[in-house]
């Protein structure tokens, strides 16, 4: 199965980080963002993280928690992803690919995961033919961006800190396209 999510900001002691997502510490958010991830996630799944994985110096506190999570993990680089951090990912076995972007299919439909939100349809565009943005970076527990069934937040924040599968997306995305067509017709 694959799975997707973005900005777990691991280690990331700022309570602007952990706070609005109710917890009482970095701490705790990281062993319940962990156990989370390995709740749903098996060593024989994919992991596509859409950014801002790990902050801080302490590169070994991000080394341990890259040991302690199940699957393969495939990186698109996010804003906090310094150069120290993206040749440290390359060099750790579990992150299987470090990419800026890259794109993907399920059930006939196209994904572009970026970390950044990316316009790449609007409403006029047949669903048919379109590619959906799957991005992290903005924070919100807003599942689609501005109302936009072709742009959707995979983010932990939207997903009360856990990893969404691509098919739950795919559902989502397809029941959000059925409600807007409704309102265009």
């Amino acid at each position: 199965m694959i799975y997707l999510t973005s900005d777990t900001h691991f280690g990331h002691d700022r309570q602007f980080i952990w706070g609005p997502r109710g917890f009482k510490s970095c701490k705790e958010a990281d062993e319940t963002i962990i156990k989370n991830w390995n709740s749903i996630v098996t060593n024989d799944d994919t992991v596509i993280h859409a950014g801002d994985f790990g902050l801080g110096k302490d590169i070994e506190y991000i080394k341990k928690v890259v040991n302690r999570l199940n699957g393969k993990i495939i990186l698109i680089i996010g804003n906090h992803d310094t150069p120290a951090k993206i040749k440290l990912y390359q060099e750790l076995s579990k992150f299987v690919e470090v990419v800026w972007a890259k794109q993907i299919e399920y059930e006939g439909r196209r994904f572009y995961i970026s970390h950044y939100p990316t316009m790449t349809a609007d409403l006029n565009s047949n669903p048919e033919h379109c590619v959906f943005n799957l991005f992290g970076h903005t924070h919100s527990k807003e599942v689609f961006y501005e109302g936009r069934p072709y742009m959707y937040n995979v983010a932990v924040d939207a997903h009360d800190c856990k990893p969404v599968s691509i098919e739950q997306i795919y559902n989502d995305i397809n029941n959000e396209i059925k409600d807007c067509l409704k309102f265009l017709v």
